[in-house]
């Protein structure tokens, strides 16, 4: 896909994509929760089972390892690691939530990151996005963006190989979006949904 083709996508898909990012602003903490767990399942795994797992999650009356690696052995990979996670996260969640109408979002995601079990830069500013306070500044460079980024001859190379190159490859995927004139948040929902058929998350 050129990027006029891109481009005239984004005009058939722009009230959709924006009608989703509100959502995330208005979610309840149960919701907020949910994202956390379900930005901790999605390193190299569907998206879309990770969210049925963490449905199912939220249905159960405890949080115990047995409980969670039932459900995410069928779910997504590394079930054992992940399970432990969620339960490890469960501890600075109140943390958190105190800090996201209080901190900064640079510094919110940078603690995320250092804090959050299974997190890094992009597990960080997916959750960030997913809730609502991402505000077009941040890049969750996945594999679905990396790719796009390199086809549209914006990067070399698809390894994000420390925080420093996170910050440049998101530094040039936040100007390729306003080139583009589309906002960043909305050209990530647009790439994936150009890849899987939908907007999702």
């Amino acid at each position: 896909m050129t990027v006029k083709e891109l481009e005239k996508l984004y005009q058939s898909r722009k009230c959709g994509i924006k009608e989703r990012l509100n959502s995330f602003k208005a979610l309840s903490e149960v919701e907020q929760q949910k994202e956390f767990v379900y930005c901790t399942l999605t390193p190299q795994s569907n998206a879309k089972k990770c969210w049925e797992a963490v449905e199912q999650i939220f249905k159960i009356k405890q949080f115990r390892g047995k409980n969670l690696r039932e459900i995410l052995k069928s779910k997504t990979r590394f079930y054992n690691n992940k399970a432990k996670y969620i339960i490890q996260n469960r501890e600075i969640w109140y943390d958190l939530q105190s800090r996201l109408d209080n901190t900064g979002l640079m510094p919110l995601r940078d603690w995320l990151s250092d804090n959050a079990q299974g997190y890094g830069m992009k597990e960080a500013s997916h959750f960030l996005r997913n809730i609502g306070k991402s505000n077009n500044q941040i890049a969750i460079l996945d594999r679905h963006i990396l790719r796009n980024l390199k086809k549209y001859h914006i990067i070399q190379g698809l390894e994000i190989k420390s925080k420093k190159d996170y910050l440049e490859k998101e530094k040039k995927y936040i100007e390729f979006a306003n080139r583009l004139g589309i906002p960043s948040d909305e050209l990530d929902l647009l790439l994936w949904s150009k890849e899987n058929g939908e907007i999702f998350k």
